[in-house]
């Protein structure tokens, strides 16, 4: 079954839709009220770079991986203090992104996994739920592949697992990308944090050069994932349903959703959101809550 018409309504019937028979619509949980949250930024050495990540609020550790040209703040900026009411959020800039050195060589899915995989180690925790948003989707699959011993409920946001999970064109696009290309609200953010216009250069031109030379994830490694997955796409996503259908069934523990929207406009990623889409993040967010806690 593919869905290409699919629309979501949750903010009237929260509702999980999987390919797999037998599922049946589930309630979310409220959310607190306000409450003062706890956070801090900070710099940590793993594997050859020094890497700046935040951590807010307390709780269950609930990784967040960026997607590419992004910073933490232009990608989930409006749904950290959201989950920080009741998780304890870690989200952190992947090599060469804001405030992350380079390494000096180019990055890989594998990589930034190992990289997530080390922050995780320094900051003494074993296991945690890991949410990745595109690039960080993919590789958020990668730490679930090499590093499942640390996974407990992953949540991949618009994944791409396999060059046809996108439009032909796409490939086409990356390999002609230039830095001017690169979205306004996405080169904004990285100045931001980073006033480096070389950085910013070699940031655009890594993450460019890797999804040309991206290839597929090999089957085998997808179906060896073992931890409960939600894959989340929106409608109007460069992610074709097709592929995000594929890779439910290739993960024995998989849900999928499609919401109303494009690339990010449920997690409020800045480079995404339109203005009438302003409180779409809250389409996401009590999906994936209800994911995590039950």
């Amino acid at each position: 079954m593919v869905w290409r018409n699919l629309v979501l309504f949750i903010a009237l019937m929260p509702v999980f839709y999987s390919c797999k028979e037998g599922k049946t619509p589930v309630n979310t949980p409220p959310m607190e009220e306000e409450q003062k949250v706890k956070s801090i930024g900070d710099y940590t050495e793993v594997n050859g770079i020094k890497m700046y990540y935040e951590v807010h609020g307390e709780g269950k550790p609930m990784v967040l991986i960026h997607g590419g040209g992004s910073t933490i703040s232009s990608n989930f900026g409006k749904i950290i203090p959201i989950f920080s009411k009741f998780r304890k959020v870690i989200p952190m800039e992947l090599q060469a992104h804001g405030r992350t050195s380079d390494r000096g060589v180019e990055s890989t899915f594998e990589q930034d996994a190992d990289d997530v995989a080390g922050l995780l180690q320094n900051l003494g925790i074993q296991k945690a739920d890991v949410l990745g948003f595109s690039n960080g989707a993919t590789t958020a699959l990668q730490f679930a592949i090499r590093h499942g011993e640390m996974l407990d409920r992953l949540v991949l946001c618009s994944p791409l697992a396999k060059r046809n999970g996108v439009p032909d064109w796409f490939w086409g696009f990356m390999e002609k990308s230039s830095l001017d290309q690169m979205p306004p609200a996405l080169q904004d953010a990285f100045l931001s944090v980073n006033p480096d216009r070389h950085a910013l250069q070699i940031m655009h031109d890594r993450d460019a050069k890797r999804m040309v030379n991206f290839k597929d994830i090999p089957d085998e490694l997808i179906m060896g994932i073992s931890s409960k997955a939600l894959i989340i796409i929106g409608e109007n996503d460069i992610i074709t349903p097709q592929h995000a259908e594929a890779l439910q069934k290739q993960i024995s523990k998989a849900e999928l959703a499609i919401l109303p929207g494009g690339h990010g406009d449920w997690i409020g990623e800045v480079s995404g959101s339109k203005p009438e889409n302003a409180g779409q993040p809250l389409l996401a967010v009590p999906l994936i809550r209800q994911f995590l806690e039950n």
